[in-house]
């Protein structure tokens, strides 16, 4: 193959959006339908998405079964999208599986789209290499989704749910919620997050209509909550001193979906027992979510890039800085609630570095500056690239003796951590 896995899948013809999994379904018929010889946990949500599929990941490899994980985005390089076992798929494996589906997408008269051939991709690979059962993150939404070709999971999960992709799902937490409780299929279990009354009414409603059986996990029984930079110690009812190594003082709400689902393959005779739950939680890996890059100056970076994920993580910041003023490096997406964002963040920053993501719809430095000063009252400076955005922010943090974080996007996350390397390397 002449191209890179990059640019195989970021080809002209790939681009778009199409929503539907009509082309997903062609891709994998033509592939010999790899997605009916699989076991599955479907994931859907507006945030904690990944988090809760690399717990499930981990407590399912740690019960002994050969286990999938699908993500998306990658952080640093495309093969953690793809894993086995907690491990990222090999260059070699990802050459294999690329000219395996290559011959077919490039093809199609009905072009498929970068997603929908990463997604029959995976989904081969877990097949190819004999899973045991293959965990899969939602692109967006849910039901039109292109991982919603595979046939009713073990386990239908979704997340919390809050107000995004409204131009694509809906403008209500009910249409919201209908769009992703699409992932429900007759003859599955359902774990979800419990989003509040007008979202949950429609999960229970198409939990109802398929037939399904609803668990919830009970948050009013996290107790003893130990927040700390290297990880969360917390009992969830009858689990006592369980540890997750995710700093977002949100992780615990989490790791309680994740062990709510776990309870419900029990129930359906996979193999999971306590000490499978407590070793999957304490091994897991999930970069970018909170994730402390550096100690002196601190620098944490976290994927957020909503007001319902930036309210997390807000909360987070608070619980471990109480009060304190922190330097901010901010890429957003235009087509994000970015007034929102600015807001949540005004009471507790110094000042902004603003830079722009590797993605097309990624909001303009000079603009994202402008709204920044505007909203929050703090300096707010644009930068052309990413590293020089971040040498300024540690720079600053350096001077001051406070902390900093990289916010908005996980578009920017393998550049903003190579710049803190080189920052580190230089100093």
């Amino acid at each position: 193959m002449n191209k890179t896995p990059l640019e195989f899948f970021s080809q002209e013809r790939f681009q778009g959006f199409k929503p539907g999994f009509a082309r997903t379904q062609a891709l994998l018929d033509a592939l010999g339908n790899p997605e009916r010889e699989l076991k599955y946990v479907h994931v859907a949500g507006t945030n904690g998405k990944g988090s809760v599929c690399a717990c499930l990941s981990s407590i399912l490899t740690a019960a002994g079964y050969k286990t999938g994980l699908y993500t998306s985005p990658y952080v640093i390089v495309w093969n953690e999208r793809v894993q086995v076992n907690g491990e990222y798929i090999s260059d070699a494996d990802l050459l294999e599986a690329i000219e395996t589906v290559r011959p077919i997408a490039e093809t199609m008269n009905d072009a498929p789209t970068q997603f929908e051939v990463e997604t029959a991709l995976a989904i081969w690979w877990f097949a190819h290499v004999h899973c045991d059962i293959a965990v899969l993150e939602v692109g967006m939404g849910g039901e039109w989704d292109a991982t919603n070709v595979i046939p009713a999971p073990e386990a239908a999960v979704l997340c919390a749910i809050g107000l995004d992709h409204t131009g694509t799902l809906g403008n209500t937490p009910a249409e919201i919620a209908g769009a992703k409780a699409g992932i429900i299929k007759p003859g599955c279990s359902v774990a979800s997050y419990g989003s509040g009354e007008e979202a949950e009414t429609v999960i229970e409603a198409r939990c109802a209509e398929k037939g399904c059986l609803l668990k919830r996990p009970d948050l009013s029984a996290l107790t003893d909550l130990r927040p700390g930079l290297e990880g969360c110690r917390f009992n969830y009812g009858s689990y006592k001193d369980l540890f997750v190594p995710l700093a977002g003082t949100y992780q615990p709400r989490n790791a309680a979906l994740a062990v709510t689902a776990a309870e419900l393959l029990q129930s359906r005779g996979w193999n999971i027992t306590e000490a499978h739950i407590r070793a999957g939680l304490a091994s897991v890996r999930w970069p970018g979510r909170f994730e402390v890059l550096r100690r002196d100056p601190i620098f944490i970076l976290d994927g957020s890039h909503n007001p319902h994920g930036m309210t997390a993580t807000a909360e987070s910041l608070r619980t471990y800085f109480r009060g304190e003023k922190l330097w901010f490096v901010m890429g957003v997406m235009a087509d994000k609630d970015v007034i929102g964002i600015a807001r949540l963040l005004a009471p507790m920053a110094a000042g902004f570095a603003a830079v722009e993501p590797p993605n097309p719809r990624a909001m303009k430095p000079i603009s994202l500056a402008d709204l920044l000063r505007r909203e929050t009252g703090a300096e707010a400076v644009p930068f052309t690239t990413i590293e020089a955005g971040v040498d300024w922010i540690l720079t600053r943090a350096a001077h001051t003796g406070r902390p900093a974080a990289a916010l908005g996007s996980l578009y920017f996350s393998g550049q903003v951590r190579a710049a803190v390397e080189a920052w580190s390397d230089g100093q």
